[in-house]
């Protein structure tokens, strides 16, 4: 049978995700992640973009074991090089080379025309080629470009030594069947395209990046680029999890597999949604939270006689249980440890007993601990966010005929004991008016919203907020059954990682 290659890049066009970006130690956390998920290459940067993106592509080649781990350039000789130094340390190294290939980039972006483009591919793919035999080139915004020129430029970079050519709908244009005669073109007309892996890079604009590298693979195509949740530039990427359950689930048509464990899917999926503050929409195939859930009186019936009269898939397939332990005030450490493993949490002994404190003190406010109780649970203390400031108590008075009035204690750098009080418009309001007395770090609060992670009158709420500071955006999250404290901590939360971005580097 024959083998897609699951090419991931959330660490870099997923991190273009506007709002979406990630700092150094979470880079390497989702890295690690996609690492066990088993995906083949991880895509782990822009090294030129900056120091701290460089470092962090650094870090991730020298850590993964088994992806192979590819950092981008453009077609220019400093970013061939740079990201040379940054993946020059993995196991498996790749440099991913792109330029330009539409008439409408060439002309109005490059200022260059179709002979120069060209012959920059080819020299540039060739100093790539110096450094490592591993090498992926791009013709970007392909599905706009004339295909003639496809195939030559193809053509030239497979002789200069490109081993992966990789076909980009950069802007979402295309429609499925469209997509799937550039590839069949490409098949048909270049040359020396035997040599080479044909790789396809889709985005969501229309809607439509699933189906045309579903389209893609069925045309001859043998890697898909995709992120985690379909994060990524504008309307985002093609959704990893959607494209490795479609082959598994239709084998019968694709007779294709992946080296993705899909059980892994869902516990990545959160991660990442956690880690970059995008949430996933309750009806997101595979790994949304209404994917595997029945209402219909219907289609409850039929799931309780036989699941797959209206499950195509089994939920344990991406790493959601097919049943739940009910958790509560009664469950003790093994129960709460088995949940968690079944949820796919490993901790260590220090944040599994932290988890378990937090999860009795909830299940003293809640009859009953859901499973994304649990999640929002882990999450707040799995914070990968080196804590500068730490929130030890809060209380606010608050009321229609009152000024909201808040009085914060932290624990600061050294341990030090901080405590200020604060008047405000609100009570979140007066809460963030005493952490600015405290820490003293200018910033502008962007964006501020809250959900419920569960129903009920008891629910644990989520804020997520967004802090701006110089021009860099920062996301904050807190979760609690008070709706102030989760406010608080998401701030604390932000202004954590403003800090730890602006920490010298060593």
């Amino acid at each position: 049978m024959d083998k897609v290659i699951i090419f991931d890049t959330t660490l870099r066009d997923g991190e273009q995700a506007a709002g979406g970006m990630l700092n150094f130690q979470e880079k390497l956390e989702i890295a690690r992640q996609l690492d066990k998920l088993g995906v083949d290459v991880i895509e782990a940067g822009f090294p030129v973009s900056s120091e701290g993106d460089f470092e962090a592509v650094k870090s991730i080649a020298t850590e993964i074991g088994s992806a192979t781990v590819c950092g981008l350039a453009r077609a220019h000789p400093k970013d061939i090089d740079r990201a040379w130094e940054a993946i020059k340390g993995a196991r498996r190294p790749r440099i991913h080379v792109f330029v330009s290939a539409s008439d409408i980039q060439m002309v109005h972006q490059l200022k260059k025309n179709r002979q120069q483009v060209l012959e920059l591919a080819r020299d540039m793919v060739a100093r790539a080629k110096g450094y490592t035999e591993d090498i992926e080139f791009s013709p970007m915004d392909a599905s706009r470009a004339d295909p003639e020129f496809i195939y030559e430029i193809l053509e030239a970079v497979i002789s200069a030594g490109a081993t992966t050519v990789n076909i980009p709908d950069t802007v979402g244009y295309a429609i499925p069947d469209e997509f799937g005669q550039l590839i069949k073109g490409i098949v048909e007309h270049v040359p020396n395209i035997e040599r080479v892996v044909i790789s396809v890079h889709c985005h969501d604009d229309l809607g439509l990046s699933v189906a045309h590298s579903r389209e893609a693979v069925r045309q001859g195509a043998r890697q898909v680029e995709c992120t985690i949740n379909g994060i990524g530039e504008r309307a985002g990427n093609a959704s990893l999890e959607e494209i490795v359950m479609a082959i598994k689930t239709r084998n019968d048509f694709f007779h294709l597999a992946t080296s993705v464990d899909s059980r892994q899917i869902y516990k990545t999926s959160r991660r990442v949604s956690e880690l970059t503050g995008f949430a996933v929409q309750p009806n997101k195939a595979i790994v949304g939270a209404n994917a595997f859930r029945h209402q219909s009186g219907i289609h409850q019936d039929g799931i309780l006689k036989m699941p797959k009269t209206y499950e195509i898939m089994d939920p344990r397939t991406v790493g959601i249980p097919a049943s739940s332990l009910v958790m509560g005030k009664l469950s003790g450490r093994h129960a709460f440890k088995e949940r968690l493993a079944e949820l796919g949490y490993t901790l260590s002994e220090d944040d599994f007993h932290r988890a378990f404190v937090a999860f009795k003190e909830l299940a003293d406010k809640k009859k009953e601990i859901t499973d994304r109780d649990i999640e929002s649970l882990v999450a707040e203390e799995l914070r990968t966010v080196t804590e500068v400031y730490h929130l030890d108590r809060l209380q606010v008075t608050t009321g229609d005929r009152g000024v909201p009035t808040a009085a914060v204690r932290l624990i600061g750098p050294g341990d030090k004991v901080l405590a200020d009080a604060a008047l405000g418009t609100g009570p979140v309001d007066a809460v963030y008016q005493a952490i600015n007395r405290l820490v003293g770090l200018p910033n502008t609060l962007t964006e501020f919203s809250v959900k419920s992670v569960t129903e009920g009158i008891d629910a644990i709420g989520e804020v997520l907020i967004r802090i701006e500071s110089d021009g860099v955006t920062y996301t904050g999250r807190g979760a609690d059954t008070d709706i102030i404290v989760a406010s608080a901590r998401a701030y604390i939360n932000a202004l954590n990682r403003l800090l730890a971005a602006k920490r010298p580097a060593g």
